[in-house]
């Protein structure tokens, strides 16, 4: 079988779904792999590197569409796809249902890799868990080089510099780098996470888990991820964060809920009490944002306090971002791989959670939920 993989047309995406270190264990399971032209040259990744490790180099983007199998970033060029062939990528499946409606149209098998069940045998091919680690480390380095402060407590001839207070709002897998990473760069930090069961990994790393008196017994879904609250619910948290958000010069926010608008936990109200040249790093900027003023890409000043929405973070840290997304698609098409093919086991757990499409048919239940579909009879 062969494996194509495009070059990313989304605006801004440097990512590449393959690295040429990739290559050798998908030869080995029976696989021939065709790059496009220039697929991995701005995450540092040449041609001539993936030709050096045994994969072949298109002639067009349409010889890549052709393979049986095509690996992607962004699993958003529906266009280009033909019936009967395996789609592997993220296509924001809960959140974008033109794109997955498109894609099942095709008549292609489609997985999507955000919808990796959160189980012991599947965290090497968790895509959301990568990509948080790198936007958590990334945050930190944006408010970093915005705030007009130093990080570290710092005692020299010239006097103390009192380090930098950094609060992270939702302790996810990119809280935690971000903890870890202000923590390496000598902020003093706290946490807040509607979940208490994390309290323990927020102190582990070395951060103050900041305890509001809230009831959240119904904080977390079985996947581990938090689950949506009621409106009284997040205005009575507004209410208490607000000394905590004004006592702090960074604010980094990662509060997002899988396929719906992220909650609104800073207020413009909140902003305003924060001191000028403070910082807050929006990491739920794509789902509407944490903050009220947040704008998508955008940097907003209000009062002297500086706002920061990035949207795709990983990709500002292509190389390392690919070879971690790399290794996780590698493991889950190997997964799918019997004998020399990709077979769709539906009896397996991993399979059967990420299959989104096949047949012409959005199959998917929980995706069927979000685009308002009925439940699909099995043939």
């Amino acid at each position: 079988m062969q494996i194509g993989v495009p070059a990313e047309r989304f605006p801004g995406e440097r990512r590449v779904a393959l690295v040429p270190a990739s290559i050798a264990a998908l030869k080995k399971a029976g696989f021939d792999v065709l790059i496009e032209n220039g697929a991995g040259a701005q995450a540092g990744f040449p041609d001539a590197a993936y030709q050096d490790k045994g994969a072949s180099i298109a002639a067009s983007r349409a010889d890549v569409f052709a393979a049986e199998v095509v690996l992607q970033v962004r699993a958003g060029d529906f266009s280009s796809m033909r019936a009967g062939q395996v789609v592997v990528g993220m296509a924001d499946p809960l959140g974008s249902p033109d794109t997955v409606r498109a894609i099942a149209e095709r008549g292609v098998t489609a997985f999507a890799l955000e919808l990796i069940p959160r189980i012991t045998r599947a965290q090497s091919m968790d895509v959301l868990s990568s990509m948080a680690t790198i936007g958590g480390y990334k945050a930190v380095l944006l408010a970093a080089v915005t705030l007009p402060r130093m990080f570290p407590l710092l005692t020299t001839a010239a006097g103390t510099i009192t380090p930098a207070h950094v609060f992270i709002v939702g302790v996810g897998v990119a809280g935690l780098q971000a903890i870890a990473t202000a923590r390496k760069l000598g902020a003093v930090v706290e946490a807040y996470d509607v979940r208490p069961a994390v309290k323990e990994q927020v102190q582990s790393v070395g951060a103050k888990f900041v305890e509001l008196p809230l009831e959240t017994a119904q904080a977390e879904d079985k996947g581990g991820y938090a689950k949506a609250q009621d409106e009284s619910f997040y205005q009575r948290q507004r209410e208490m964060m607000a000394r905590v958000v004004a006592s702090n010069d960074v604010v980094i926010t990662t509060a997002v809920v899988p396929g719906k608008k992220a909650p609104v936990l800073v207020t413009a109200e909140m902003v305003r009490g924060m001191a000028p040249g403070s910082v807050i790093v929006d990491l739920a900027a794509e789902r509407g944002g944490n903050c009220e003023l947040t704008r998508p890409d955008e940097v907003v000043v209000e009062r002297g306090v500086t706002i920061l929405g990035p949207t795709n973070l990983p990709s500002t840290v292509p190389y390392h971002a690919s070879q971690m997304y790399a290794k996780n698609i590698t493991t889950f098409l190997l997964h799918l791989v019997k004998d020399g093919a990709v077979k769709i086991d539906l009896s397996d757990e991993i399979t059967r959670d990420t299959l989104f499409a096949q047949g012409g048919e959005v199959v998917n239940p929980r995706v069927r939920t979000a685009l308002g579909l009925p439940e699909l009879v099995a043939k």
